[in-house]
């Protein structure tokens, strides 16, 4: 990976020849979570600068990209992105991040309007500090257009995976401070935020860089910083992103069953696949049995946790009977949501190189009957969800269904339930009393609402009043 950034004729917002007024900015993010809180991180720079967001068909001055390598569509999306937004604002100049500019840099530069691609994500400052950011945020305030917050407190991954190019677009492990996130969480929760996903390359890998040479006893771990956020006043929760099955150690565990109110009892922990022998080819660091004893140390220790996961179809080698032990696992487990990737080669990773590549027709197939299992499997979890107290944090209305909203459950699960916007980023109490089309219905009591669901449309014209100038 470059050290440095490459550029390609940067122009400073100062100097930029912007029509009237301020300049107009437009960030888009491709990707995971790390990304759009990335993304997030340098949208806040720019806007301290003086950038404002271009409204919906309002052409750009300065367009940001954060792009995904993680599969070959990925870097297909991010191409045609680019191109979009360069046709859609032909007098814009396009600055692009992600790891897909870290990986192929000179196509990233031959695109249309691009000014500048940053390789590295640890020159962020450096990038917002040429673009007129005096002062380059080290956090966010704000999550744009999400009711949930995610905030980022690792980066980078140790691991080598066959199938898996991003360690080697984020090779630097590196963790924030647990003060640092500690004041995120505090500028975020005062502006109304209530969950808080804690995100990372390697999630698991909090604080490792940091614990050569320390006893045991002073390592930094993901425990830690959870046991420090949960010291903090108000009501709020936190939600863990992906994890595997081996640092889902005792300690974390019992932090979680320790506060099932305030941690969400949801984990994404990746199986890839349940066959031992496409595992070893992956160089996965265990085997199917350990995945399972490990999910099944969650469900023994919390109450009905929801467990979802990624799987890969179709890597190089993986035979009918490997594909059928995947779907036995996935059954013994009970996941509520399985992610499916078909395999992809990425170039520059070893598994790009192995023999016996899966045809596209039995790929799309093992897809088509693992989907079908995940619809199952979902409904199956979401039918025991049914008479139980679920804590849902308000999101927004549900389409074309007038006073009804949806939510996300503290299992994951969406929920629509009768409201409006007033609860929008509450973490409200319902009770699940069905389903429909994938998502679990719900009734919303107010807290003194005896009888039935408290009409909120007085709440809505009060908070329309108190927003009138003085």
């Amino acid at each position: 990976m470059p050290e440095s950034l490459s550029v390609f004729d940067p122009i400073p917002a100062s100097a930029a020849p912007f029509a009237v007024g301020p300049a107009k900015l437009r960030a888009v993010t491709l990707g995971c979570k790390v990304n759009q809180y990335e993304t997030e991180l340098v949208r806040q720079g720019l806007v301290t600068a003086g950038y404002v967001d271009a409204a919906e068909g309002e052409p750009a001055d300065l367009c940001v990209v954060n792009t995904c390598t993680v599969t070959a569509e990925g870097d297909s999306k991010s191409r045609q992105t680019i191109r979009q937004l360069a046709k859609r604002n032909p007098n814009s100049r396009i600055v692009v991040m992600g790891c897909y500019a870290t990986r192929a840099p000179e196509e990233v530069a031959s695109l249309p309007n691009v000014v500048e691609v940053v390789t590295d994500k640890r020159e962020i400052p450096d990038l917002l500090g040429r673009w007129g950011v005096s002062d380059p945020p080290t956090g966010i305030s704000q999550f744009t257009n999400h009711q949930r917050a995610y905030l980022k407190v690792q980066d980078g991954c140790l691991l080598r995976c066959s199938f898996c190019i991003i360690p080697h677009v984020r090779p630097h492990v590196t963790s924030r401070s647990v003060e640092q996130i500690v004041e995120e969480v505090e500028r975020l929760y005062a502006n109304g935020y209530r969950e808080f996903v804690l995100t990372g390359i390697h999630l698991g890998h909090y604080g490792v860089e940091q614990n050569g040479g320390k006893p045991k006893e002073e390592w930094l771990r993901l425990s830690r910083l959870l046991e420090r956020l949960l010291s903090l006043p108000g009501e709020f929760r936190i939600r863990l992103s992906s994890i595997e099955c081996t640092e889902l150690t005792r300690e974390l565990i019992a932090v979680c069953a320790a506060h099932p109110e305030r941690i969400a009892p949801h984990f994404h922990v990746c199986l890839q696949s349940g066959s031992d022998a496409v595992l070893r080819r992956m160089k996965r660091r265990w085997g199917a049995r350990r995945f399972i004893d490990r999910c099944r140390m969650l469900q023994e220790n919390l109450d009905q946790p929801a467990i979802t996961t990624d799987i890969i179809v179709g890597f190089p080698g993986e035979t009918d009977d490997d594909f059928a032990q995947t779907l036995a696992v996935s059954r013994e487990v009970g996941f509520s949501k399985i992610h499916i990737f078909p395999y992809s080669p990425r170039r520059g990773t070893e598994a790009a190189l192995y023999a016996e590549q899966v045809p596209a027709a039995v790929r799309v197939a093992r897809c088509a009957e693992l989907a079908a299992l995940d619809v199952e499997l979902r409904d199956d979890f979401h039918k025991r969800l049914i008479g139980r107290r679920l804590r849902v944090l308000a999101e927004n209305p549900v389409e074309n269904r007038p006073g009804w909203m949806h939510g996300t459950s503290c299992r994951y699960a969406t929920v629509e339930f009768p409201g409006t916007t007033a609860l929008r980023k509450q973490l409200i109490d319902v009770t699940a009393t069905g389903l429909r089309g994938g998502h679990v219905v719900a009734e919303h009591k107010a807290a003194d609402g005896i009888g039935g669901i408290r009409d909120t449309s007085l709440i809505d014209r009060v908070a329309e009043v108190a927003r009138l100038p003085r």
